[in-house]
């Protein structure tokens, strides 16, 4: 098989590599990019856009079965719903399926050549792929790694049998009867009350002494009361030692040390993901760590001249929409355009019920930062959308300096306030003080009135609380 040679030489095509790839070939750049799996990595493939298939068909049904259960104040009659949970399935694998045919596209329309196999350093210049069709040596004058993540395996727990990871729990074809989530933070939040909203008995196991440890307290308690409202057991200060003899059974140390036992049709492990630096030859290299992670500089760059690195493989935040950024510039920069990356404006967001958006600093992180802090806070009991929406559960709250107003942080915890993220991470990257907030026009009645509120309550006058 010919060798390639190529400028850039992009390994991974999740949504950094790919957004790398693209950039750099609309930019002009002779762009290979490299993957053993289909294009969308783990966020498109069997992560981010398949789990918001299933959490909207969850919320569906939940609706539908809630009018059905009797009296409501909309004044609506249903019938009792039933789900056909492979049907749903096979709807969300369409959605997977173009949306990955779609990268593609947008790869191929960018002049990228496309390899499909596992790739292997050699050296900081040359990779060899492992193809179909033979063996492949690609060699680039700058190299981007994008290798990603994947979920993480307890010792006590391996995955096989009723023990799934999140990947496994996305292609489910039956509601289990009884499924417990071994792992409060967003992912096993997120997939435990979708399947509790289908009909299962959730249970959730966290180790730590709250779920979403990586929220505030206040942003969390609002899908405290939600978990509880659907039913849904929480433990935590527990952790799960492994399955007892039947196997059908997860044996839970508690605090006190005592040791209880759950029965379970499934056991969803879901305690985090590690950076992927195996299997791809990074012993070939010479690469400055930082933990687990590769150590990178502002501009994604590695301690190795020509090579870069970007996404989950190079630490927290794991987020897709951080690695899409870090691609695009990256891309830029190989072009010799000028561009710094700031991690300061990256929304995170728990599609939970209800949703949780946090960009910027919390009050207590700005408060350690030093200097005086004012906080304002308004919430959806008073937002006329929110309550002909929805109800009345959450609130925006914003954090800004107390001498010059700058705005430091923006959280909100809410139906549908994951829309609200992009209004909230443009405010802190265009370095928005709090009267530019209170004084742009928001339309009524939106919930995004709650962002001015808060920020008019954040300079003492709120106009409608």
């Amino acid at each position: 098989m010919k060798d390639i040679s190529c400028k850039l030489l992009v390994i991974g095509a999740g949504p950094g590599g790919y957004v790398c790839a693209i950039r750099a070939g609309q930019l002009g750049l002779d762009t290979v990019i490299v993957d053993a799996k289909k294009a969308g990595g783990t966020c498109l493939n069997v992560g981010c856009i398949p789990s918001k298939a299933l959490i909207h068909a969850a919320e569906e049904y939940d609706r539908i079965a809630h009018l059905a259960s009797g009296p409501n104040p909309f004044g609506i009659t249903a019938a009792k719903p039933g789900i056909d949970l492979s049907q749903t399935v096979a709807w969300k694998d369409t959605i997977v399926g173009r949306l990955s045919n779609g990268v593609s596209h947008l790869l191929k329309r960018a002049g990228v050549k496309m390899v499909q196999g596992q790739a292997r350093f050699k050296d900081g210049k040359t990779v060899e792929v492992e193809t179909e069709t033979g063996r492949q040596i690609i060699r680039a004058e700058t190299v981007v790694i994008a290798t990603g993540s994947s979920t993480v395996e307890l010792v006590g727990l391996p995955f096989g049998g009723i023990v799934i990871s999140s990947t496994e729990a996305l292609s489910l074809t039956e509601i289990p009867e009884r499924l417990v989530v071994v792992g409060g933070g967003y992912i096993g939040l997120e997939l435990g009350t979708a399947f509790a909203k289908m009909g299962a008995k959730v249970t959730v196991v966290e180790a730590q002494a709250r779920i979403l440890p990586q929220y505030d307290a206040e942003l969390t308690r609002p899908v405290s009361r939600r978990l509880q409202a659907l039913g849904i057991d929480v433990m935590t200060l527990a952790r799960a030692k492994g399955l007892a003899k039947a196997g059908s059974t997860l044996l839970v140390e508690t605090e006190s040390g005592a040791e209880v036992p759950l029965a379970a049709d499934r056991i969803l492990v879901t305690v985090g993901r590690r950076p992927v630096t195996q299997g791809w030859g990074m012993e070939e290299l010479v690469l400055d760590m930082d933990g687990p992670f590769i150590r990178i500089d502002e501009t994604c760059q590695t301690s190795m001249r020509g090579i870069y690195a970007i996404g989950d493989v190079t630490g927290e935040p794991m987020l897709a929409h951080r690695a899409m950024a870090q691609g695009e510039m990256v891309a830029e920069i190989v072009a010799g355009h000028r561009r710094v990356w700031d991690k300061r404006a990256i929304p995170a967001i728990c599609f939970t019920d209800p949703e949780i958006v946090a960009v910027g600093l919390t009050p207590e992180e700005a408060k350690k930062s030093g200097g005086d802090i004012r906080i304002g806070h308004f919430p959806f009991s008073a937002n006329g959308r929110a309550m002909t929406k929805f109800g009345e559960e959450g609130f925006v709250r914003i954090v800004a300096r107390a001498d010059n107003h700058l705005v430091l942080g923006i959280q909100a915890v809410g139906q549908g306030v994951s829309e609200l993220s992009t209004a909230f991470g443009l405010a802190l990257e265009m370095g928005a003080r709090l009267e530019d907030i209170a004084g742009t026009i928001h339309a009524h009645p939106t919930q995004g009135e709650a962002f001015q509120e808060a920020a008019l309550g954040a300079l003492g006058h709120t106009l409608h609380l």
